[in-house]
């Protein structure tokens, strides 16, 4: 049968060379465009490091000199000692399950703060994110160790002087884990004459869901008390069964309850619009992408579709000979099928010649700090030839059916 299919091919060679070359065009153009869908796809659905479902992020105000209800000039001790009872009053409400101050450190957050943190002759990217947080900030966004440490876990080893806590990755351009390193003594901020312990190493923290967890860096360390004001991130998780109406309770409750000095609470934001927020124009420029690549295999599948017909359309007399010398349908079918099949595989070598060098010059998508990953180009180049075999199976099936309902001498009158 193959030997058969072989003849059959080098005898129309002209019309299958010209089939060829449209083959291995579809097949990069294809290569390029899955490529791109695993890549984007692979990189959204990493685990984040952090979990903001139940969480919310409230603005603090205070009064002005203005306000009848203002205080006039405070310390600044009284000013963190009503900060300090703002929290509780937050942590006492029983819908809260925990509650933080931050300083640059929620999650989708445009606003960073960078950090130096150095062992030996190691130092970390120079785009290391410093969060300087409360420790139930590791509660609230529900971080995890490498070595299986738990939110409140890692809550207490931040509570302890000294202590500070960093993504397992920052040392990957060294090729060492972080993990190795727990417990031992590191130099932070630049400043070599004090040293801080490692209390544990986090699962990667991601920027956002568009930033692959390789490039994000990041290290937890207490907020400073000189640090402590009102205008501080204030993020808070709220309990599974509470999360309904949760921002109008709070709101209704706040003028008589959550009143302290000058402090107010200004603005209650939900995590679900803050990540919308942030991410709108990343998801903006993907759809447009994706419906621009959706148009490109629209017509890909079209042309395609379009030349197997037409040539299956032309050989109507050649599946009546077929059927006459007593071939099967079914028999038929299947070889014109196997036809379509082998040209695509003869030229599949070739297209993954081409996405190679396509990936060896950088021309493609970037993952993990690279454009070349043998497996991700095997695999997008299996997808790439699943996708074309589909196409080429209705292009071929729908007609075939067809012309092998046609009586065999009605196919040859025709002719």
């Amino acid at each position: 049968m193959t030997k058969k299919l072989f003849t059959q091919i080098k005898n129309e060679w002209r019309s299958n060379t010209w089939l060829a070359a449209e083959l291995l065009i579809v097949s990069v153009v294809m290569w390029y465009i899955v490529d791109y869908v695993y890549t984007t796809a692979a990189t959204y659905f990493e685990p984040r490091g952090f979990n903001t479902e139940h969480c919310y992020l409230i603005e603090m105000g205070q009064l002005t000199a203005k306000s009848p209800d203002y205080t006039p000039y405070q310390s600044k001790e009284e000013a963190r000692s009503q900060v300090y009872e703002m929290l509780e009053r937050l942590r006492r409400r029983p819908e809260i399950e925990a509650v933080s101050l931050s300083q640059n450190s929620y999650p989708y957050n445009g606003s960073n703060s960078g950090a130096q943190v150095q062992i030996d002759t190691l130092m970390s990217p120079g785009w290391t994110i410093r969060s300087w947080v409360t420790p139930d900030f590791l509660r609230v966004f529900r971080y995890e160790g490498t070595r299986g440490e738990t939110p409140e876990q890692l809550a207490e080893m931040l509570k302890q002087d000294g202590c500070f806590l960093a993504s397992d990755n920052l040392y990957r351009k060294y090729n060492q884990s972080l993990t190795s390193f727990v417990g031992r003594n590191f130099f932070l901020y630049g400043d070599t004459t004090h040293t801080y312990r490692l209390g544990a190493a986090l699962k990667v923290v991601r920027y956002g869901d568009f930033y692959e967890g390789s490039n994000c860096y990041r290290m937890v360390a207490q907020l400073p008390e000189d640090w402590v004001n009102f205008g501080l991130e204030w993020c808070v998780r709220v309990k599974a069964d509470q999360d309904r109406d949760f921002i109008e309770r709070l709101k209704a409750d706040s003028e008589s309850q959550f009143r302290v000095g000058n402090l107010f609470i200004a603005e209650i934001r939900s995590f679900a619009e803050i990540r919308h927020n942030f991410q709108q124009g990343w998801v903006t420029g993907l759809q447009s992408y994706l419906v621009g690549m959706a148009f490109l295999l629209l017509n890909i599948f079209l042309g395609l579709l379009g030349t197997f017909w037409f040539r299956t359309q032309q050989r109507r007399g050649e599946i009546a000979l077929h059927k006459i010398h007593g071939a099967t349908s079914r028999a038929v079918f299947n070889r014109l099928l196997s036809e379509g099949f082998l040209l695509l595989s003869l030229v599949t070598p070739v297209a993954l010649v081409i996405d190679y060098v396509l990936a060896c010059n950088e021309l493609n998508s970037w993952r993990n700090g690279t454009t070349l990953e043998w497996d991700r180009l095997l695999l997008c180049a299996a997808i790439s030839w699943a996708l074309i075999a589909l196409m080429i199976t209705i292009g071929i099936g729908i007609p075939a059916r067809k012309a092998m309902q046609t009586e065999p001498a009605e196919a040859l009158h025709d002719e």
